[in-house]
């Protein structure tokens, strides 16, 4: 009998993975179910984008293997997009890497500078594939305390009370996913000086730079901050391009390199077709996050007064793609109380519950429904 990994049973099925099929099997019985679940945005890509890639495809390099390095023009587009909008400086030779996908980056970060047994400090509540991958290396995940009193900034107090000699990354995710909340620059160097202190690889997850929020703020921005830190970003979230895969890691030459050896034996690089639309997005100017962010302020407003008729109270100043909202006074079960909507009203929202232990006792609402669906989810409260 053939039996699995062992590494498999420190690991679940991803949530959205399990439950997305549920929803699905109501929808096909006939539900009229409201996705505000999933942060998988629904508006369009700009049309230069689309018309980009399309005409890629009878380039005479089209269909073939990629560089594992990506083309040169993205990693140019890349750095020049980093310095117009966060004021960092990367030479596209050998501090930039496209990434099928920022998910794909914490997998390759992981695999790059883990050994087994080594620890990694992880955001509670925070993203479920920081700690889920560095289970799969056989790392040991070592969650640090986020909290509402806290502005869901770490305590690094008391974090170095703690034995963090076997520790070697550090997650951090500003904008913060799920929360919404923001650090600043001076919060950022303070990370900066705690991981240069312990010796710590500090990675920064920051897709939801520019989803309504106008204070670009990289990890990377910190002087001095290169040669121990690293940032992960996307196009998913910010140009609506999801599906298609497209992320970027920026970080000294000696890290990108081994985080290099890794992907250049996981994959072929990139299809052509999708570079070159990357390279078109990375163009757009301010205007298009503008007049998107014109659109997520309508249906955030719109999902501020669904969570006040649910009773939950949520933080108006906070930033990207969801509202996190609290539960109402003596209910803690979000994973009960989402169900309980899910089959009386078929609306689902994501539980807290998923992203950590704080996260119990919240909600996230995803803004990637239209706005007619916000209000048909209202109405079936009236």
């Amino acid at each position: 009998m053939i039996k699995g990994s062992n590494r498999l049973k420190t690991v679940q099925e991803y949530y959205f993975s399990k439950k997305l099929r549920e929803v699905a099997n109501l929808i096909k019985s006939g539900k009229p179910i409201i996705n505000m679940g999933i942060g998988s945005p629904d508006l369009f890509p700009s049309k230069s984008i689309i018309d980009v890639l399309k005409n890629s495809l009878t380039d005479q390099n089209a269909h073939k293997y990629q560089s594992y390095q990506g083309l040169l023009e993205l990693r140019e587009a890349i750095s020049k997009f980093y310095l117009k909008f966060f004021n960092v400086q990367s030479n596209p030779i050998n501090e930039v890497l496209p990434l099928m996908g920022s998910k794909e980056g914490i997998m390759h970060i992981s695999m790059a500078f883990l050994n087994p047994g080594d620890e990694v400090l992880i955001p509670n509540p925070g993203y479920p594939t920081y700690s889920s991958v560095t289970k799969l290396v056989e790392a040991i995940p070592v969650s640090y305390d986020l909290n509402k009193k806290n502005n869901w900034f770490p305590d690094l107090t008391v974090l170095e009370k703690k034995d963090l000699s076997k520790v070697k990354i550090m997650w951090i995710n500003y904008p913060h996913m799920p929360t919404g909340s923001t650090a600043n620059k001076k919060q950022l160097n303070e990370l900066v000086l705690f991981s240069k202190k312990y010796n710590i690889l500090l990675v920064n997850d920051n897709p939801y730079s520019f989803i309504l929020n106008n204070d670009f703020i990289s990890l990377l921005s910190i002087n001095g901050s290169k040669d121990n830190c690293m940032e992960l970003n996307s196009l998913s979230k910010s140009f609506n391009l999801s599906g298609w895969r497209v992320g970027m890691l920026i970080g000294s030459k000696k890290n990108i390199s081994r985080v290099l050896k890794v992907k250049s034996n996981m994959d072929s690089g990139m299809f052509y077709g999708i570079q070159k639309g990357a390279i078109e997005a990375l163009k757009l100017e301010k205007k298009w996050f503008d007049d998107l962010n014109e659109v997520y302020k309508r249906r955030r407003e719109l999902v501020w007064k669904l969570a006040s008729i649910l009773k939950c109270n949520y933080d108006q100043n906070a930033k990207g793609l969801f509202v996190w909202a609290r539960l109402p006074d003596g209910i803690k079960n979000s994973e009960k109380f989402i169900n309980h909507i899910l089959l009386e009203k078929n609306i689902f929202i994501t539980p807290g519950m998923i992203f950590g232990s704080n996260g119990e006792g919240y909600i996230r609402f995803s803004l990637c429904i239209e706005e007619s669906k916000i209000k048909e989810a209202i109405n079936r409260y009236k």
